[in-house]
């Protein structure tokens, strides 16, 4: 891999990493701390939607962003042609 590729590749890649995090701090503290008020005006199965997301919420999300991390990774691995395959 050439050195601006690699460079290019990487800032790509942090870039990918920093989006996929703010949107974790959105949901944890966000949602579950901050908002937790204003949320718990809302219903969700049964119980308060910031208590939800404090207690489950952030967990499925932060689930969920592994799994969109890896497919980005792998498209973004084909991209700059460093793919495992």
């Amino acid at each position: 891999m050439r050195e601006e590729n690699a460079r290019a590749y990487w800032a790509a890649n942090v870039k990918l990493i920093l989006s996929y995090l703010v949107v974790w701090f959105v949901v944890s503290y966000g949602c579950g701390i901050l908002l937790v008020d204003v949320l718990n005006n809302i219903q969700f199965f049964g119980f308060k939607l910031g208590f939800w997301f404090a207690q489950q919420g952030s967990i499925y999300v932060f689930l969920a962003l592994i799994i969109l991390y890896a497919r980005s990774m792998n498209k973004l691995d084909r991209k700059f042609d460093v793919h495992e395959e």
